[in-house]
């Protein structure tokens, strides 16, 4: 049986939960898949996913190993989401999901971007503590 840690509960909840929506409004806000609602009410569906992504933040611990694995994690999600909403557009606009795959991308790093700054911060303030 493993003993789960509840003080780092809501941000993975807050983090599981983002991912979710990243992900659905990126198949909403997409031209294959278009969904009114969510084309409609995409610049406050995108301000909760900015929100989730700061609790996230806010929730890791500095001083531990987690802020570190999610540094490294964060940044080369957030280095991959970027280009890859550049270069698979290109490469998967044939078959018709290049948008779809971007949106997906575009959504995620609007989560990604916040929580890994914040977390960013934190580190750089422990590790300069006196």
């Amino acid at each position: 049986m493993t003993v789960i840690s509840k003080e780092n509960s809501f941000g993975a909840w807050a983090f599981l939960i983002g991912v979710v929506l990243a992900v659905l409004i990126g198949i909403g806000t997409s031209s294959l898949i278009p969904i009114d609602s969510i084309i409609k009410h995409s610049p406050q569906i995108y301000a909760v996913l900015v929100i989730l992504g700061i609790l996230v933040g806010f929730s890791i611990k500095a001083e531990r190993k987690d802020a570190q694995t999610f540094l490294y994690t964060g940044a080369i999600l957030v280095i991959i989401s970027k280009f890859g909403m550049d270069s698979v557009t290109g490469s998967l606009i044939g078959i018709g999901v290049g948008g779809l795959v971007s949106s997906i991308f575009g959504a995620l790093l609007t989560l990604f971007v916040p929580a890994t700054i914040i977390v960013a911060l934190k580190t750089v303030f422990s590790i300069a503590r006196i």
